[in-house]
């Protein structure tokens, strides 16, 4: 049988979904959890010195959305065709555009340029949720031909660190979106590890 270690900070934002796609899949894994202190000293044995990095028998494999959509397909969460797989690509591609753009703004350091980013940032979040909520609404409940994907449990997994970014739930204006989030974190396997998970100031 083989052996799953997903190593990345402990923290969620792009580990958390890969975390909740292996619980979701039935795949057992060692988390390992990196302080940011110990970072520079594990950097340069990482494939392209970033986390997360998923070992699997031995082998180590990066880059969070290539071992996302890996899982994706061992957990049947990548639609039933490659029409469905490049509608859940799109997806998830938008709500990383999102996460990034929101992330640029909430970790520069240089006051100009952040007030710069903060715009940007806050004039594309309206109009992203307002499109996913029209998405999910229109694919009854959920993002893609109204059934689980991962893409749906990518928006779940990221909402607790844009929580942190924008210190507030990013779903609480749009009910669709607030149920998918309610729907996937009520699924028994991602339940399981958000019961078990550590506790995170992100």
């Amino acid at each position: 049988m083989s052996t799953y270690k997903l190593t990345y900070f402990n923290v969620t934002g792009l580990g958390e979904p890969i975390r909740y796609l292996l619980s979701q899949s039935g795949i057992k894994f060692e988390d390992v959890r990196v302080e940011f202190d110990d970072w520079p000293k594990l950097k340069s044995n990482m494939p392209m010195g970033q986390m997360p990095v998923l070992e699997l028998d031995g082998k180590l494999y990066h880059q969070s959305k290539a071992i996302s959509r890996f899982i994706a397909k061992k957990g049947n969460l990548y639609g039933s065709n490659e029409l469905e797989a490049m509608e859940i690509d799109a997806t998830v591609d938008s709500i990383d555009d999102l996460r990034q753009a929101l992330s640029t703004y909430y970790w520069e350091k240089d006051p100009a340029l952040k007030e710069k980013l903060k715009g940007i940032a806050f004039e594309k979040l309206p109009f992203y949720l307002d499109k996913f909520e029209a998405q999910v609404k229109k694919n009854g409940g959920y993002f893609v031909n109204g059934k689980l994907s991962w893409a749906d449990i990518l928006w779940t997994a990221y909402c607790d660190y844009l929580s942190f970014v924008l210190a507030g739930d990013p779903n609480k204006d749009h009910p669709e979106l607030k149920k998918l989030v309610e729907k996937v974190r009520a699924l028994p396997n991602i339940k399981a590890y958000i019961e078990k998970r550590p506790k995170t100031q992100l």
